[in-house]
């Protein structure tokens, strides 16, 4: 697959999204644990002041890690660890800013409970198993293991 073609078709390249939304809950549990130990490993950098507003800095921390590792690998450490990267509407990787603006809408989904619901929903039930955050940006998460196909 090559940027220019775009994100590969569901029905005829069904291996790029074989059981991708079980593999993205799976990563966002790793994640979850990376995050949380990222933070409080970061906590007495800052003179334990972050205790007092550690929902603040863990939702700081989880945006930096998202964010930096998603436009580095297109995928967040839980995502690579899953075989799973995220592509844009050209089939490209993410770069920086598609990176941040991908991270806030997942922020704002977990935010905003109705629209963590609709977009687990989307995942399951959408052709490319695209999240809301995805829908939005025209993005996708693919199987690495079927870019060698």
């Amino acid at each position: 697959m090559t940027a220019a073609l775009g994100l590969p078709d569901p029905h005829r390249d069904a291996a790029f999204y074989e059981d991708t939304a079980i593999k993205r809950g799976l990563a966002w549990v790793v994640d979850v644990i990376a995050i949380t130990s990222l933070s409080l490993l970061l906590t007495p950098l800052t003179l334990f002041t972050s205790i007092f507003y550690f929902p603040v800095f863990y939702v700081m921390v989880g945006f930096a890690y998202r964010t930096v590792s998603i436009a580095k690998w297109s995928g967040t450490p839980g995502m690579r660890l899953m075989s799973v990267e995220l592509r844009d509407a050209s089939g490209a990787r993410f770069d920086l800013p598609q990176a941040a603006l991908h991270t806030l809408g997942y922020t704002v989904s977990w935010a905003v409970f109705p629209l963590q619901l609709l977009s687990g929903a989307l995942m399951l039930g959408t052709a490319r198993k695209q999240g809301l955050s995805d829908l939005v940006l025209g993005s996708a998460a693919i199987n690495r293991s079927a870019l060698d196909m």
